[in-house]
């Protein structure tokens, strides 16, 4: 028998977010390390923020919905806000109610700039890390090391020569820029936004951009992120991000490592 194509919704809702996501989703067993490694951040997220005044977005949905953004590669925050707000699974893991609403990006993006800016995201991840060494998921022994580009948040018209005087733009907000029969490079020239970014590529035949070097440290068991630092991309910077990244490890115990011809 055929059934009818009813389109009146149900007016209420008995099934609460936690009963609509299966038991065996892989989110529960990250949900559960997360919430394990926020927990033991408790105090430093009580002497971030001030004792009276309104009350913020709660820090441990902040990096829950930051986490969210990563592991599923949303595009942008206002992407992910449009998600978070129809998705019943985004909206558990981040711990929100399914009649809650979900926050204004603006304020969500300078209430997560904020946290991020107290090198919180780095001892989020090493309370996860401290979580799989209690495991034995982790190797003391044997790393892999590599680095990539990062492009920076600067334009290429904002790299301009640093003796010679800059003439008002036509357009503050888009000046036109003419580098015909110009050399740049990173002696002669700096970005006016962001003057650590210095000019590099990826390879032989590839454009030039405005980056840093990020370098990520794994160990070899399960391939887990141990260590990562970002440098001004100088040319040199991998080879000293992976030296001083092997030096943090904790022990004296014989070490080997991994790396590419870069």
């Amino acid at each position: 028998m055929r059934g009818t194509d009813h389109q009146q919704a149900d007016m209420y809702s008995y099934l609460s977010p936690e009963m609509r996501v299966r038991a065996d989703h892989p989110l529960r067993a990250i949900r559960a390390m997360s919430d394990k490694a926020l927990s033991q951040m408790s105090a430093r997220f009580d002497e971030m923020y001030a004792k009276t005044g309104r009350p913020s977005i709660p820090p441990e949905k902040l990096l829950r919905a930051q986490l969210i953004q990563m592991l599923y590669t949303v595009r942008s925050e206002r992407l992910l806000m449009e998600e978070i707000d129809y998705s019943v699974l985004f909206r558990w893991f981040v711990g929100m109610n399914l009649d809650e609403p979900v926050w204004d990006v603006t304020v969500f993006t300078k209430n997560r700039n904020r946290l991020l800016e107290g090198d919180v995201a780095r001892e989020f991840l090493s309370e996860v890390l401290s979580q799989a060494r209690e495991k034995n998921l982790t190797s003391d022994e044997h790393f892999t090391v590599d680095g990539t580009l990062l492009e920076a948040c600067a334009s290429l018209k904002s790299f301009q020569r640093q003796d010679q005087k800059q003439d008002p733009p036509d357009d503050p907000g888009n000046p036109s820029v003419d580098f015909h029969g110009e050399k740049r490079s990173n002696e002669t020239h700096q970005s006016t936004t962001d003057p650590d970014a210095m000019l590099a590529r990826k390879g032989n035949g590839k454009e030039a951009k405005l980056s840093f070097n990020a370098n990520l440290l794994t160990e070899n068991r399960n391939g887990l992120v141990v260590n990562a630092e970002v440098f001004q991309a100088n040319g040199t910077a991998e080879r000293a991000a992976a030296l001083m990244m092997m030096e943090q490890l904790p022990g004296a115990n014989r070490l080997t490592v991994g790396a590419d011809k870069g």
